[in-house]
């Protein structure tokens, strides 16, 4: 978890707790064997904005749900954040950095072309392990996550660091109330290792990945510019669209109904897309992790951080079927369905 200890919180009762879940065969078995989190030193608040946007904290809380965001100073680099992050991961898994086969980052932000953030934050960490970067924007996190899983069922590895990295201030227009509200900076990071196939034991129940090239431009940076363009209405109706369809597959592909969910954990975009979506999907609030008011739309660290978080606070018991969903630039998506255990 991340470095400032939380204190675990009783688990609040639901009307079905007394039904067992169904011990279903894992497609993929692995268990989240650490998480941990780092974020910018500094906090900037709406009132902060206000002071130089034609906004206010009441306008853009009605509008998004974030009340302030964390912004990295030069120094808080991607990969500076995610070293800081992945290091809380290995040490709360309570594994040798010699253990770790593979680095996997997920970012839209890199500090350089070459090499990538993952081969960065293994030197910084004197790892002895290969990596790469996926860049899906605010899907990368769930894809690297795919991806990892694969390759530890495959045989040939056995533990991988998956981080979720981003500095999106650095992509957006000071000056922009569209976009400048939306972004924060943040990183956080996952330690899964594989575990044995057998009924009732941690892992991947199900998985979606799509999307759709023709939304390509509601949401971007344009070549040749450095600030992201975003059509919010129609980012709104369409990010909605196919986050529900895409956690729906993922849903019925795992064999599980809504119901059967402990926690769904959707990307952090803003509070009324993760409502919208919420509904639709049938979820009741009490298992939505909402994870943005402090730190608002982090990118591809958006769901290790509300992953990280929903631990810390106690949300989280080995057994627990979560549903992790994301959408992003592209227009992409992608969601697992896991069965939580360490």
């Amino acid at each position: 978890m991340s470095t400032v200890e939380r204190q675990p919180r009783t688990r609040p009762h639901r009307p079905d707790e007394t039904q067992p879940h169904r011990l279903t065969m894992p497609r993929l078995p692995v268990r989240v064997l650490g998480t941990g989190s780092a974020l910018p030193r500094q906090r900037v608040s709406n009132h902060d904005l206000s002071s130089r946007l034609e906004t206010d904290h009441a306008w853009i809380v009605g509008r998004t749900g974030i009340h302030a965001r964390r912004v990295a100073d030069p120094s808080e680099t991607t990969t500076v954040l995610a070293t800081r992050a992945a290091a809380a991961a290995i040490d709360d898994a309570g594994c040798a950095r010699s253990a770790i086969d593979l680095v996997v980052v997920a970012t839209a932000t890199p500090d350089s072309a070459c090499p990538s953030t993952a081969a960065r934050v293994a030197a910084e960490l004197d790892l002895r392990a290969g990596g790469y970067d996926v860049n899906a924007a605010c899907c990368g996190f769930v894809h690297a996550l795919h991806g990892a899983v694969a390759l530890l069922a495959d045989g040939s590895l056995s533990t991988i660091l998956v981080i979720g990295s981003d500095r999106f201030t650095t992509l957006t227009d000071p000056h922009d109330r569209g976009t400048a509200v939306l972004f924060g900076d943040g990183a956080a990071a996952v330690v899964i290792g594989r575990t044995s196939a057998v009924p009732g034991a941690p892992g991947v129940l199900g998985s979606d990945v799509g999307g759709d090239p023709r939304s390509l431009g509601i949401l971007e940076t344009r070549p040749g510019e450095q600030y992201l363009t975003m059509d919010g209405p129609e980012l709104f109706r369409r990010a909605t669209r196919g986050l529900v369809s895409s956690a729906a597959a993922a849903l019925d592909r795992s064999g599980l109904a809504a119901g059967d969910l402990d926690l769904f954990v959707p990307h952090q975009a803003n509070a009324r897309i993760i409502g919208a979506a919420a509904d639709r999907l049938g979820i009741p609030d009490d298992r939505v992790v909402v994870d943005l008011a402090e730190k608002a739309n982090t990118s591809a660290a958006s769901i290790p951080l509300a992953l990280d978080t929903a631990r810390g606070d106690g949300r989280l018991t080995d057994g627990d079927h979560l549903l992790l969903s994301s959408v992003g630039a592209g227009l992409g998506w992608a969601s697992i369905v896991l069965r939580w255990g360490r």
